[in-house]
């Protein structure tokens, strides 16, 4: 079903993130049926495969320090009629995972490539963070200097729309602690774990995650960060207007910069203007 004459094809297999059961009938049955495996790690992979009864399948590893060399090998496997599941530690491969310079060089020499769907960190975390998804950003993992750093937290801050990151448990807290300090009054999403037993959903200012963590000896594990579009974390509406007001803004204009700011209905801020001025 999966091999033949002529050129192969090549698989990319989303794994589970955590909670083996979720895999895909259809994973299983790429697994199952391709020649050989491309996994990150051959010892992560061998776990999944023991799990669901697959037995002598070849493994071969390609990871960022091997990437273009093990593409080169696959693809050449691929020219010869082999068919191959690519396939990352956990989620879906290139997202944040290897696999890009392997679905590229097959697309490049006229190989076919299927994606096979199923679990991401990144969709997941998405649909069960309250957060809007109709317009989002991923930024991958943020970055690791500091000036950089502040420029990600900046963007991701004000963007008006929801970004999510990856973050590693030892960057965790210097993270939320540079947040802290450049925004002290944003409000931030974390998920931990997901699928995984300990898993944890917290929403607060960068202080309040950082005490919670802390508190509950959370700061271990695997993290998604989700910044809510801008309007979202914005005061609430009448210390808006309030600061508008006291701008030296008028308040027809007030209540229109209010509500572009905080969407809520231009007639109902100027009502609570002029409330606030004692009308």
């Amino acid at each position: 079903m999966y091999s033949g004459k002529g050129v192969g094809r090549l698989y990319v297999v989303a794994t589970p993130i955590g909670n083996l059961k979720d895999i895909t009938l259809r994973a299983l049955e790429v697994l199952k049926g391709c020649d050989f495996i491309a996994c990150e790690d051959t010892r992560q992979t061998r776990k999944l495969l023991k799990h669901y009864g697959i037995e002598g399948k070849e493994l071969l590893s390609y990871h960022e320090h091997n990437e273009e060399q093990a593409a080169k090998e696959i693809v050449e496997r691929l020219k010869g009629g082999e068919s191959c599941a690519l396939v990352s530690d956990a989620g879906t491969p290139c997202i944040s995972d290897p696999g890009y310079r392997v679905v590229k060089l097959a697309r490049e020499e006229g190989i076919e490539v299927t994606p096979v769907p199923g679990p991401s960190a990144v969709t997941a975390a998405l649909s069960a963070s309250g957060l809007p998804t109709d317009r989002f950003l991923f930024v991958g993992f943020l970055p690791r200097k500091e000036g950089q750093l502040k420029e990600a937290l900046k963007e991701a801050v004000e963007l008006p729309y929801t970004v999510v990151a990856y973050e590693s448990p030892h960057r965790l807290e210097k993270t939320l602690t540079l947040l802290a300090e450049l925004y002290p009054d944003a409000t931030v999403a974390l998920f931990k774990e997901i699928t995984k037993v300990n898993e944890a959903f917290l929403k607060g200012t960068p202080e309040e995650l950082l005490k919670e963590l802390r508190e509950r000896g959370m700061v271990k594990g695997e993290f998604v960060l989700l910044f809510p579009p801008g309007r979202e974390r914005v005061e609430e509406p009448e210390e808006v207007l309030r600061k508008l007001l006291e701008s030296g803004m008028k308040l027809k204009e007030a209540a229109k910069e209010a509500a572009r700011i905080t969407g809520r209905p231009k007639g109902e801020l100027y009502k609570l203007g002029l409330k606030l001025l004692g009308k």
